[in-house]
């Protein structure tokens, strides 16, 4: 044995007790128990603890189970001097048990002193310990000394192996705690590098279609402005500009979950500010601005587009207000219009599938949270989109 393992203690797996099973933990409180009760039996069995006698013992009895309870306490804090100035206690206790002729009480404290100190504290201390409470008890045992110094020794090597017990199962529960957190790192590797492979794709086929796509359109837009004016020509070319957009949109939106996936988003705050500014619209944040979950954010910033796609479509020149409020353990949205004064260009107004806000609300569901849409004011003119997640 080492220097280290003389003056090391205990681990705190040790000390709390982690990985017992049910059954040793059922054994455990059954010995105390009885323990318990055998000392509450041979002090009231006396014919002479009685009245005022029977009070003090029970205040006695009381006392040492607080002791040995905050000797549980300190042990489990590291805090040598105060474990070894309890079992100084309680030893002493033993001694004016012994003086007032309870023996069993005074030889069960001395007992589980020795036997505690060298299961909970460092050996360098411990063992010193013991030896003072086993050699009090061997002082006032009646027994033959063989017997006795065979007790001590069986005292000893109880305390020795339990906390040999103990540290096993201190170092399985690390061991298990290890492996966890390892398999716990291997899956979010494997997620992100199957995120990455994700955002691979999505660049190689979306972005790369999107991106060809406003090519062609920028395209055809210069060649439909070189033709001369007129209602075919003009329409035509509306068309094409809000083509133009959408794939314009659908490129912005596409970098943005690509970010999403490769973990690089942009601060939901700032990200906000932007596409308002790109929409014309107001943001407020209220609450202290914090790092939300991957899932969160995603959701935020995907219901804003929704909404703010939808105002476009059925509002336009309608006031836009984003108001964003952190609370302690969740995130609130809300998007709100005043009602425009018509749909926005040709055909924009029934485009998409419809199906974008349910989306949104089974996306917001799917995390906890909740989302509602629905029309404002009096009139029913304005139209409002409120989420609220778990962040």
């Amino acid at each position: 044995m080492t220097s280290k393992d003389w003056t090391a203690w205990p681990s705190r797996e040790a000390l709390t007790g982690q990985g017992r099973t049910d059954s040793r933990r059922r054994v455990a409180h059954v010995i105390r128990l009885l323990v318990l009760g055998g000392l509450f039996w041979s002090t009231f069995a006396r014919d002479e603890v009685s009245g005022w006698g029977a009070v003090a013992a029970t205040a006695g009895l009381l006392a040492v189970a607080g002791c040995v309870w905050a000797f549980h306490r300190s042990t489990l804090r590291h805090q040598l001097w105060p474990s070894l100035g309890l079992l100084a206690l309680l030893m002493g206790t033993g001694v004016v048990a012994h003086q007032a002729g309870l023996d069993v009480l005074a030889n069960v404290l001395w007992c589980v002193c020795a036997v505690s100190a060298l299961e909970r504290l460092p050996f360098a201390a411990g063992l010193p310990v013991g030896l003072v409470a086993l050699g009090a008890f061997a002082t006032v045992d009646h027994d033959a000394w063989l017997t006795t110094l065979l007790t001590a020794a069986g005292l000893l090597l109880a305390g020795y192996v339990l906390r040999l017990d103990a540290e096993a199962r201190g170092t399985a529960q690390r061991l298990l705690a290890q492996e966890r957190a390892a398999r716990a790192a291997e899956a979010e590797s494997a997620a992100l590098a199957e995120r990455a492979r994700i955002a691979r794709d999505i660049h190689d086929v979306l972005a790369h279609s999107l991106s060809a796509q406003l090519v062609h359109l920028e395209a055809a837009r210069l060649r439909i402005e070189q033709e001369p004016h007129g209602p075919f020509r003009d329409q035509i070319l509306e068309r094409v500009v809000g083509a133009r957009s959408m794939a314009r949109e659908g490129l912005a939106e596409t970098r943005q979950a690509l970010s999403a996936l490769r973990g690089e988003m942009a601060p939901l705050g700032e990200y906000l500010r932007e596409l308002a500014a790109t929409d014309g619209a107001e943001v407020r944040i209220a609450g202290a601005p914090r790092a939300l979950s991957a899932e969160a954010s995603q959701t935020v910033r995907r219901v804003v587009q929704e909404a703010l796609t939808n105002a476009r479509k059925h509002a336009a020149g309608a006031r836009v207000r984003i108001r964003l409020t952190y609370g302690t353990d969740d995130v609130a949205l809300e998007v709100r219009d005043t009602g425009g004064t018509g749909t926005g260009p040709a055909g924009l107004g029934t485009s998409g599938s419809g199906y974008g806000l349910l989306g949104m609300r089974e996306r917001a569901e799917l995390l906890g949270g909740t989302l509602e849409a629905g029309s404002e004011g009096p009139g029913g003119e304005g139209f409002s989109v409120r989420l609220r997640v778990p962040a």
